[in-house]
């Protein structure tokens, strides 16, 4: 009996001595995890100064050209082509002939028509003679003018639908593509496409610029307009369009018109740089663009105080280039986190690093 005694004192004490020591080492091992947590809690970020600096208003926007004129050129009544005048890529001016669509039945119109007139001239002639010596009334003279005026619409029609044989072209420019073949057959109800013809000696860069850029533009204002594909070459182009209202975006759409080079380098699609130019300096207090969390748009920015990150909500204006307008919300001296924001959040410890 005192055996087994003695062994259930020996067990206790075991097992009170092991839970002790476990005790010890979970608060020795917490210890150290706090610290190892502490070192790791600290995200390193680069920085930068809010700084006042004078600065020209200059900025540019990036867009696409698109031609001047472009027409999906359709047929305006039915028949079958008979020839095709030209090919993809060949330049066409006013009135110069695409086709020729069959034009038989339309050309015996055309001379019943000349037949039915040249009838009706003869008898209002005869009728006016007959009239002055009293021989017919004043209405059957006034039905032979009307007769006579009829067939002469029938047969300026007829001459209309004789010229409608050859397809002419409405505008300048390149056939861009060619839809018909000789033996299609065109329709006037739905319109048969014929041809995609694009004006490009003239082009327009349509770009979008906030409600801080657009405040500076004037219709009529010559801009310097660039393309990565020529970055060489500059060409002058001049506001024709600002939008009254923005979009979606909140920006407001522009359009510049520029003259194309004699090679006419430039095509519709290629994309375009608009150098928005001025003279005017101001003072303003700025950032860098990438201090910001996103975008500009979002308006928030990390702050460092006491190597601690602040989220602070500012109120961005212009875009200059690689820096931001600050109206609100910064101060000159302050430190803005312009790298590390993505490991970022509120109240965290950050490193700078240099």
């Amino acid at each position: 009996m005192k055996k087994y005694i003695t062994t259930l004192i020996v067990i206790i004490v075991a097992l009170g001595l092991i839970g002790f020591i476990l005790n010890k080492n979970k608060k020795e091992n917490k210890a150290k995890t706090d610290i190892v947590a502490e070192k790791n809690a600290s995200v390193s970020v680069k920085t930068a100064q809010v700084t006042t600096q004078e600065l020209t208003l200059d900025f540019v926007a990036n867009g696409s050209f698109e031609p001047i004129q472009e027409l999906t050129f359709s047929a305006e009544k039915s028949g079958k082509v008979i020839s095709v005048l030209v090919k993809e890529g060949d330049y066409v001016t006013v009135g110069q002939a695409l086709a020729v669509v069959r034009g038989d039945v339309i050309n015996v119109n055309a001379q019943t028509a000349e037949a039915a007139y040249q009838n009706a001239k003869s008898d209002y002639n005869r009728y006016e003679n007959a009239f002055t010596s009293g021989g017919v009334t004043k209405q059957q003279l006034d039905q032979a003018k009307l007769a006579l005026t009829q067939a002469q619409s029938n047969l300026k029609q007829a001459k209309i639908n004789v010229g409608d044989t050859r397809i002419k072209a409405p505008i300048n420019g390149f056939i861009n593509k060619r839809y018909i073949e000789p033996g299609s057959i065109l329709a006037g109800m739905p319109a048969t496409a014929m041809f995609d013809i694009v004006n490009v000696s003239r082009l327009k860069l349509n770009v979008s610029v906030n409600e801080s850029q657009v405040t500076s533009l004037k219709l009529g204002s010559t801009v310097a307009v660039s393309s990565s594909v020529f970055p060489d070459k500059s060409f002058s182009g001049k506001i024709t369009f600002i939008a009254a209202k923005a979009d979606e975006s909140l920006n407001f759409p522009i359009e510049i018109e520029i003259a194309n080079n004699p090679e006419k380098s430039l095509k519709a699609g290629m994309y375009g740089t608009a150098n928005f130019g001025s003279k005017q300096k101001q003072q303003l207090k700025v950032v860098p663009r990438n201090a910001f969390v996103g975008s500009v748009s979002s308006n928030e920015i990390f702050v460092v105080e006491n190597n601690t990150a602040k989220l602070k909500k500012v109120t961005a204006g212009r875009i200059l280039g690689e820096q931001v307008e600050i109206v609100d919300g910064l101060s000159d001296g302050d430190t803005v986190i312009v790298t590390g924001q993505i490991n970022l959040q509120d109240g965290n410890t950050v490193e700078i690093i240099k």
